[in-house]
């Protein structure tokens, strides 16, 4: 397959509300984990006494990328810190996790796939020569203990096998030597194939099991993708096959999954892990770049303007660990909780609400995404996502300049000291395409730049349409944004300790309190469009960038038994109990209360 390349953060900075959202980001929690939380902070990964398993490598997915795509000084140094100190304690074999060598047998190897693919990352960031003889170690070190039977594949390492095929392609690519093949081989042997999971799928038993993790699922979506040239298989899109499966019964508005930890079915006041929010985009970054596919790339956008800001407070120094399409209130809940495996604080807005894996890992979300935007292969540059952006590439630097997709404009201004073809991959919602003012046909368009300056101007529109979902319910989406009815809340702060992690402002936990009412079905079919200016948080709740003004009544939709502050999965009754009024819906990614499923009245 004729495979799109990714560029590095050397090649691609963020630009207008892309790099603000970063920013955002590097003053928030991401950018501050190593300070004030103690998993991080005092890792056993850099001699301390704290978690050594996932936390710092899923931490540095994320914060590495953004460090350099904002060229921040002090985080770069942070990096080199971290990473100094984990190359510093790779044992002489080639084990790099910090675990003694009595436990190596017991120790769940999915930290050294990560470990390993987050090095891929920063090498790919800094350059850094010693990184490759470092991965190559680790990896021909758990070849010998794999081939040798000393350990084997258990646990999230078992089912994650995929993950290790980062550093294998990083490997393979520099090495071509056969025992890279022959491990890839152990993996797929050893690891789990959820093709066999997919009838687990279908019914949700909301019991914990590793097949029906949502986490897991959202990463096995790219392992075809990223181990198929390596195993010497033909690409057969099972992705797409096991997403339909997932979508049908499990599906969500903004294209992911339920899963609250585990697939938890069609109801939208079900949640959605955040973790699997960033592992799923991950996932379709790769598919496009395996399979030029569009249709990975639409899914990508919706996800990453809908889902990914909806479940992070605007200034990104708290999170969720479970968001809901239909969230009426965030508030502690009682026992046992409205989910499946998670507990009843999993909704709120804190440092490590429920658990702190998605503490650590949703900050890969925003810098990979970032550098999604272009990708390359022989004499071609794609821009596969319309993201505020420059890229410099080997005497070719292209600008563009746009607000999508918050509005539908875009303009590049390419120099150039050679020739090269250009294409630019356009939404499959768009219409009305225009390029220089001229109007074109709705598909990707290839252009053959020459040597010198050239401008491009692209424009297009999108029109407000119904997603249709179960139970007869439909959520409001124009372009890649899902539309929603936001609710006023109150903020309720609390600041205590617990198992020695202290939380406090701005880092501490939040409740979330409706003061606005939630009942509403659309009441008609005409919408009024209004964008705005983004502000300084690019997905306010307070000023978002672009609404839509809807018809909407009041119904009797009712309270989840037995309770207070969750919705029911439909309505009691759809008959109305209000008049019609005018309600300015805005981007389910600004709105942290909201309505977005709903039943459309009248409609037959």
């Amino acid at each position: 397959m004729n495979i799109w390349q990714f560029y590095t953060t050397k090649e691609i900075k963020p630009a207008g509300w892309l790099r603000r959202q970063l920013e955002i980001q590097a003053q928030g929690l991401s950018g501050n984990l190593h300070k004030i939380w103690p998993d991080i902070r005092d890792s056993k990964w850099v001699g301390g006494n704290r978690e050594g398993w996932e936390r710092v490598p899923y931490w540095l997915d994320g914060f590495v990328p953004l460090a350099y795509l904002l060229e921040d000084d002090d985080m770069i140094a942070t990096v080199k810190k971290y990473i100094d100190a984990i190359v510093s304690q790779q044992q002489s074999d080639g084990w790099i996790c910090p675990c003694k060598n009595s436990k190596r047998s017991t120790y769940d190897t999915w930290a050294l796939q990560l470990i390993c693919k987050t090095l891929t990352v920063y090498y790919d960031c800094s350059g850094d020569e010693r990184i490759p003889e470092v991965i190559y170690r680790a990896m021909q070190n758990y070849y010998v203990l794999l081939k040798s039977g000393k350990i084997k594949l258990f646990g999230w390492a078992k089912y994650r096998w995929f993950e290790t095929f980062i550093s294998l392609n990083f490997l393979y690519a520099r090495y071509k030597e056969e025992w890279i093949t022959d491990l890839a081989k152990i993996l797929r042997k050893q690891g789990y194939d959820y093709n066999d999971a997919v009838k687990f799928w279908k019914i949700p038993t909301h019991a914990w099991t590793f097949h029906t993790h949502i986490v897991n699922i959202a990463m096995m979506l790219k392992s075809e993708a990223v181990s198929h040239e390596l195993l010497g298989d033909n690409y057969t899109d099972n992705a797409e096959k096991l997403r339909t499966v997932l979508d049908r019964y499990n599906g969500t508005a903004f294209e992911g999954f339920t899963g609250d930890e585990v697939l938890s079915g069609l109801d939208p006041a079900r949640g959605t892990e955040l973790c699997s929010i960033v592992e799923q985009m991950f996932s379709y970054e790769h598919l496009f770049a395996v399979t030029g596919d569009n249709k990975w790339a639409d899914r990508l956008e919706v996800l990453a303007f809908n889902a990914l800001p909806a479940t992070l407070s605007e200034d990104m120094w708290t999170h969720q660990y479970v968001q809901m399409v239909n969230q009426i209130a965030c508030q502690r809940t009682i026992i046992p909780a409205p989910f499946s495996t998670n507990g009843p604080e999993a909704h709120l807005f804190g440092l490590e609400p429920n658990f702190g894996c998605c503490t650590a890992n949703f900050n890969q979300g925003w810098p990979k995404f970032a550098v999604s935007a272009f990708m390359h292969k022989d004499n071609t540059i794609i821009n596969s996502v319309m993201l505020p952006s420059v890229l410099t590439d080997n005497g070719i630097t292209i600008k563009l300049e746009t607000e999508y997709p918050f509005k539908n404009k875009m303009h590049y201004s390419i120099e150039s000291d050679k020739d090269f073809d250009f294409v630019i991959r356009i939404p499959s919602f768009a219409e009305n395409l225009k390029v220089n003012g001229e109007s074109a046909e709705v598909k990707d368009l290839a252009f053959a730049v020459k040597q010198g300056k050239t401008e491009i101007d692209i424009e297009f529109s999108a029109t407000p349409f119904f997603k249709e979902r179960p139970h007869g319910l439909s959520a409001l989406q124009m372009g890649s944004l899902l539309f929603s009815v936001p609710i006023k809340y109150e903020k309720k702060m609390h600041e205590y300790t617990r198992f020695g992690v202290e939380r406090k402002f701005p880092y501490c936990d939040y409740q979330f309190i409706p003061q606005t009412d939630f009942n509403y079905a659309f009441a008609g079919t005409e919408f009024e469009v209004k964008y705005n200016e983004i502000g300084a948080y690019p997905f306010s709740q307070e000023k978002p960038p672009v609404t839509i003004e809807a018809k909407m009544q009041q119904i009797d939709w009712g309270l989840k038994f037995p309770y207070k502050t969750v919705c029911r999965k439909t309505p009691k009754s759809t008959t109305p109990i209000s008049e019609v009024t005018e309600i300015k819906l805005q981007p389910y990614g600004c709105s942290r209360l909201r309505m977005t499923a709903m039943p459309v009245l009248g409609k037959k």
